[in-house]
């Protein structure tokens, strides 16, 4: 196995032996070999979109495996391999239906050469067997790490942008423009055009570009589903009684768990980037959903160990499950586990047996809140008196600190950064980095809270749109804004965001903790000239250039 894709990948260069994620290297493999097939598929459907032959098997098949292959979402081989025998028929129905559009709009036959004598393995060991000609390593080594590299950030924003499309298609928000643009990139990757490296720049931001259009989807999907989230208390201790603990980012799953859950005496709690599905009006109608328990994805194995109910992942982040909780974890969606019952039909009743089984919660925990749900219509409804306040010089600096969380050191310069922003500036936060500091108390400025939590990693919509807003409101671009990104990843839905910001012109950007290993030193020098991006340094100097105090 090679895997460079996420933030701990090994040694800051790559996952060899086993993934720092857990990942086997069986199960690497074969995402390799998932991601061949793939792009297998999307040289043949993209000719033949070009024709105005469409099909959404195809569209699912490849959105569902790109998504899969992110990190830390599913860790069972078989299923994977399980996957790639599905997708060997989504390759034949992709030749079809180029060859059909081929003869009724009487244009030649031209495949890429490279997939047409290919066939797909069909025994799991076959599978790997054929998957070792697939390896990252290998084209590292014939292409170079800046040409290499430029391909797998494209691949990664693709995954990425999956996963938000994935969620937008369940609540049924569907573009086929987006559609169209999965096969076109991964049918430019396979072509001669993926060596060159302005190519591959200029198709990196054009992922970033439709991204947002992607982003623009879900929003619109989880808003028209559950109505737009509202500025809310939410506790994040725990009550007494039977629990189930909902974690990962569906919101559909947890209304349906919500649903099915409702008058059995089961108190459901969100984890991780679950916790802004508390501030939806649709979902925080629920009683018996009653609060947040625990943090970030990289602390589940002690929290999920003490947490007295079941357990569902619903999407990433996912870590290897300790014996002592295996028996009241599950999965659904494209999660999985090898040993973790898996919830493939919705019915969750096998989660509730579980929560029913286990003894709950003996007791009330002290109550603490926290208040969430600052999306870009809350904070449109109070843009006005924001607007006063900088202008009035009580709010001198906006500092969007946020993205993924992660258990590799280095991480608690958010923490520092958050705690040394002076208080006349605010804090916006997104995604599960914000547990490193969403808990303290940072006070208010004229009654506007000083950190403003907006949501989901998705929801990074919502802070462009701000953004946008209020560089309007100031006549001025969003580069001139008093505001400074200071943004964390760990995987593939915080790359693709990071080629919105790009595409959009946004530069500054602080990144951290470390730099991805994918970027070779050639693309960061040209990202460094091109848009000013740099690593994080240290929480006292980075603040002290952002504010202008040098």
């Amino acid at each position: 196995m090679f895997c460079y894709q996420c933030e701990q990948t090994h040694a800051g260069k790559g996952c060899t032996k086993v993934g720092l994620c857990g990942k086997e290297p069986q199960t690497a493999d074969l995402q390799d070999l998932l991601i061949h097939v793939v792009e297998a598929i999307a040289t043949y459907a993209h000719r033949a979109g070009q024709l105005g032959a469409t099909d959404r098997r195809i569209n699912r098949c490849v959105v569902e495996a790109l998504f899969a292959t992110v990190t830390n979402v599913n860790f069972d081989p078989d299923r994977i391999a399980e996957f790639i025998s599905r997708a060997a028929g989504i390759l034949e129905l992709s030749k079809d239906l180029y060859r059909q559009a081929c003869n009724q709009k009487g244009k030649p036959y031209a495949p890429n050469p490279r997939f047409e004598a290919w066939q797909v393995p069909q025994t799991q060991d076959q599978m790997l067997e054929e998957a070792k000609g697939l390896s990252i390593a290998r084209r590292l080594e014939l292409l170079g790490p800046d040409v290499c590299g430029l391909q797998e950030l494209i691949l990664y924003g693709l995954k990425g942008m999956a996963a938000y499309a994935d969620h937008a298609m369940i609540l049924g928000k569907e573009d086929q423009q987006v559609w169209s643009f999965f096969l076109e990139v991964l049918d430019f990757l396979c072509s001669e055009k993926a060596q060159d490296p302005a190519s591959l720049t200029e198709m990196a931001l054009k992922v970033g570009q439709m991204n947002l259009r992607v982003m623009e989807l879900l929003d619109l999907a989880n808003t028209s589903a559950y109505g737009h989230p509202q500025p809310t208390v939410v506790r994040v201790t725990p009550k007494k009684g039977k629990a189930i603990l909902v974690s990962g980012h569906d919101l559909k799953d947890l209304d349906m768990i919500l649903q099915q859950t409702a008058g059995k005496g089961i108190d459901v709690y969100t984890h991780g980037e679950m916790l802004p599905a508390l501030a939806y009006p649709g979902l925080k109608r629920y009683k018996h959903l009653v609060g947040n328990y625990g943090g970030a994805w990289q602390d589940q194995q002690l929290e999920f160990e003490v947490f007295p109910g079941a357990i569902v992942m619903t999407t990433n982040c996912l870590q290897r499950p300790r014996p002592s909780y295996v028996d009241r974890i599950f999965t659904t969606g494209l999660v999985g586990w090898p040993g973790v019952r898996h919830i493939a039909d919705k019915d969750f009743s096998p989660v509730i047996e579980a929560a029913l089984r286990a003894p709950g919660f003996a007791q009330d925990g002290p109550e603490q809140t926290i208040t969430i749900g600052f999306g870009h219509e809350a904070l449109m409804a109070v843009a006005e008196k924001v607007i006063q306040a900088v202008k009035a010089g009580k709010i001198r600096h906006f500092f969007l600190i946020g993205g993924c969380d992660g258990a590799k050191p280095g991480r608690n310069y958010y923490t520092e950064f958050a705690q040394l922003v002076p208080k006349d500036c605010v804090i916006l936060t997104l995604a599960c980095g914000k547990y490193r500091f969403n808990k303290l108390d940072f006070g208010q400025i004229d009654g506007i809270p000083r950190i403003l939590d907006m949501g989901q990693c998705n929801d990074a919509y919502s802070a462009i749109r701000v953004a946008s807003a209020l560089a309007d409101a100031f006549g001025c671009s969003v580069n001139e804004l008093p505001l400074s990104m200071i943004l964390s990843w760990y995987e593939q839905k915080a790359v693709v965001i990071l080629l919105t910001l790009l595409y959009l012109g946004i530069k500054g950007i602080r990144l951290g903790p470390t730099l991805p290993a994918f970027v070779g030193p050639g693309v960061f020098g040209a990202l460094q000239d091109r848009f000013g991006i740099r690593a994080i340094t240290t929480p006292q100097q980075d603040l002290v250039d952002c504010l202008g105090r040098r």
